[in-house]
């Protein structure tokens, strides 16, 4: 998440861009973005589990890493966004572990944790997914292995997309699994789409629409395809036939973008925006993709993180913070907002929140239907994860 981090004098100049952008053209960032007083759509009335939270922080568990030859503390700096998984009565919880060398931010790998009641774990001692001498290290290292989203198939296949960091550009890839311990990796998701014309850009987050039935999470075909939502700046949409070969969806013919508040889809004029950022609002600076996007009666429901820059933006929230929006987009035409929450339903005001890695941050990765109740796992600071829990 931390990744998307533009530089300082970079950051101001687009403030600036995006203020004079929505001065000029107010509408432009409200389009398809439309808020509606109701509110039974969204999952609301989560509570944080103080009594528990964190419910996972770094730890001194060891591995003899394959790149390095050597043994080394590989989730010691910081553990945060999770993905999570119901099997066999028990959650599974996948997350980012961050060691203490190489880069700044260490190198990133995914580690696995379980547990019976949803709030204490236990951890394998290995990770499960981490950069190797492979056909993926070019993507992978030294960056790592980030911010995993687990779907399954029909027939009881996991597919997880994760962010892969070669320290310059993040990619978004994708690994099978039947077991979620031992995993396939298929390589970047754009990579042959349109002749490789996003293999290189910039992409994160991939959220797959799916059904949650019965503790699974289900992905879910929409007249034909795969979709997923994904992006770090604003929220675009992908579509695929296998949930290996994605295609990003690109704006029609005659078709113009929302003028982005943010400076990274100039980079890519041709994508549809579906959920962009919002002026005035707590997501202003940025938009990005949380669990597994959600299909109901009522339409796909996708929970979002988002950045605030008070200048563009909230005032009543703090520089940087990391706060959780809701969106309903058509079951029909996924790229259509039909409703969307006006505020925050979740923000950082716990200790372990607002002081970290990156200081003031929720970001929400994780949901599990799971012993009757809903379990919302998210990353805190960018250092340690905690759980939020709605009773059905």
């Amino acid at each position: 998440m931390k990744r998307s981090r533009l530089p300082g004098f970079t950051i101001c100049w687009l403030m600036l861009l995006g203020f004079l952008s929505a001065c000029n053209n107010p509408a432009a960032n409200e389009k398809n973005a439309a808020v509606d007083s109701s509110m039974d759509w969204a999952l609301l009335g989560f509570e944080k589990v103080d009594t528990s939270n964190p419910v996972l922080t770094p730890g001194n568990n060891q591995f003899v890493d394959p790149i390095w030859k050597k043994k080394l503390y590989w989730e010691e700096k910081d553990v945060f966004n999770p993905a999570i998984v119901v099997r066999d009565n028990k959650i599974y919880m996948l997350y980012r572990a961050q060691d203490k060398i190489g880069l700044p931010g260490g190198t990133s790998r995914i580690g696995l944790a379980t547990s019976s009641d949803g709030l204490h774990f236990t951890r394998n001692t290995a990770p499960v997914l981490f950069p190797d001498n492979d056909a993926y290290r070019k993507y992978e290292w030294q960056g790592g292995c980030e911010d995993p989203r687990i779907v399954e198939d029909q027939g009881g296949t996991y597919y997880m997309t994760y962010t892969a960091f070669d320290g310059k550009t993040a990619r978004l890839l994708i690994a099978s699994s039947r077991d979620l311990l031992h995993w396939t990796k298929h390589g970047p998701v754009f990579a042959t789409a349109m002749n490789g014309k996003y293999l290189d850009q910039w992409s994160k987050s991939g959220s797959i629409v799916s059904r949650y039935e019965h503790g699974r999470i289900i992905a879910a075909k929409i007249n034909g395809k795969y979709w997923m939502y994904w992006g770090d700046q604003n929220i675009w949409a992908a579509t695929s036939d296998d949930l290996v070969i994605w295609t990003p969806v690109e704006m029609e013919a005659g078709q113009t973008a929302p003028i982005p508040l943010r400076g990274q889809a100039l980079n890519m004029p041709d994508l549809k925006i579906v959920v962009p950022s919002r002026a005035k609002k707590f997501d202003s600076d940025l938009v990005e993709p949380g669990p597994p996007a959600m299909l109901t009666d009522k339409g796909i429901l996708l929970i979002y993180n988002s950045r605030n820059i008070p200048a563009i933006g909230d005032t009543s929230l703090a520089e940087g913070a990391y706060a959780a929006g809701q969106v309903l987009m058509d079951k029909n035409d996924p790229t259509k907002v039909i409703k969307r929450l006006d505020h925050y339903f979740m923000k950082p005001d716990k200790p372990y929140e607002l002081a970290g890695q990156v200081n003031r941050v929720c970001f929400i990765e994780g949901l599990a239907q799971f012993q009757n109740k809903w379990f919302l796992y998210y990353g805190t600071a960018d250092s340690k994860i905690a759980v939020a829990v709605k009773h059905r």
